[in-house]
């Protein structure tokens, strides 16, 4: 581990800026890691409590010691970014979110790398600027529909709706038992942690609540234009993922033309945590060739 990867903390890494992108006139947050010629940004699922930090601080020294300037934006409604309440696409708004994000901070291209939400997020970037995208690495989401396999929602979505509308540490953990395979390194200062983070932001959780109210399908199926998306794609999914079902990754393989997929057995929804280090190797072979 080199001297810069050592001194990389959520705090040391911290940033704001104020975005203005059609309609979105708001404060973002965001994490800046590292230095180099080409630029990494991590989108983050939609859990309460979620932040890029949190999603991804097993995955970052990799790629800051490989030479990557990795970005962890923090989306509207969530962590220290602005609250907000979604009618329309959850996915579009992040996409223009992420627009402006790069614009006010100067990077006109960029590899992007989604959990859940943020692959969602991702491919809505993707089709709406397809010449700043380098590579894409989609976890557990990329696109909406129903699954033909499993019973919608999910399991999973289920019980994360009822943390959003009841934020307790029992729900939590009920959530969290579904969402890694092996739950033996959840420990209580993670739930703890992760139980903090929500109750410190309670507008993000009541207006997730709203969102859904006004709009219950936040993510709509880009099935339908995948093919435009001509970046080089590696999809990754768990084979035990009990909230966005594998089904789905193999429409997002059927409909990417230049994508590759792997599975993880033993995995749930967080691949990116469950197997860190695999997963860090994997993603650097793929940028790097």
């Amino acid at each position: 581990m080199t001297a810069t990867t050592q001194a990389l903390t959520e705090a040391s890494t911290s940033q704001f800026v104020r975005i203005r992108e059609g309609d979105l006139d708001l404060q973002l947050h965001y994490n800046d890691c590292g230095a180099g010629a080409e630029t990494v940004v991590m989108l983050h699922g939609s859990g309460p409590g979620a932040s890029g930090w949190a999603n991804f601080n097993r995955n970052l020294e990799p790629l800051v010691a490989a030479g990557y300037r990795v970005i962890l934006m923090d989306c509207p409604g969530w962590s220290k970014s602005d609250p907000i309440v979604c009618s329309g696409s959850r996915s579009d708004l992040n996409a223009r979110a992420l627009k402006g994000l790069l614009d006010a901070i100067g990077i006109d291209r960029a590899h992007l790398i989604g959990n859940s939400m943020g692959g969602h997020s991702a491919v809505a970037f993707a089709l709406a600027n397809p010449e700043r995208v380098g590579k894409l690495v989609l976890m557990g989401g990329g696109t909406g529909g129903a699954s033909p396999f499993a019973p919608m929602p999910t399991e999973g979505i289920k019980l994360l709706q009822g943390l959003y509308r009841e934020p307790t540490i029992d729900n939590l953990k009920k959530m969290m038992s579904v969402f890694v395979y092996d739950t033996s390194e959840l420990t209580e200062e993670l739930f703890q942690t992760r139980l903090d983070n929500m109750l410190s932001r309670r507008d993000h959780l009541e207006n997730f609540v709203a969102s859904l109210a006004a709009n219950p399908r936040q993510f709509p199926d880009f099935a339908p234009r995948l093919a435009e998306i001509t970046a080089q794609t590696l999809i990754v999914w768990g084979s035990n993922d009990r909230f966005v079902p594998m089904d789905t990754g193999l429409r997002l393989l059927a409909g990417l033309p230049n994508a590759e997929l792997h599975v993880f057995n033993r995995c749930g929804h967080w691949a990116q945590w469950e197997h860190a280090d695999k997963f860090n190797r994997m993603v650097l072979d793929f940028l790097t060739h």
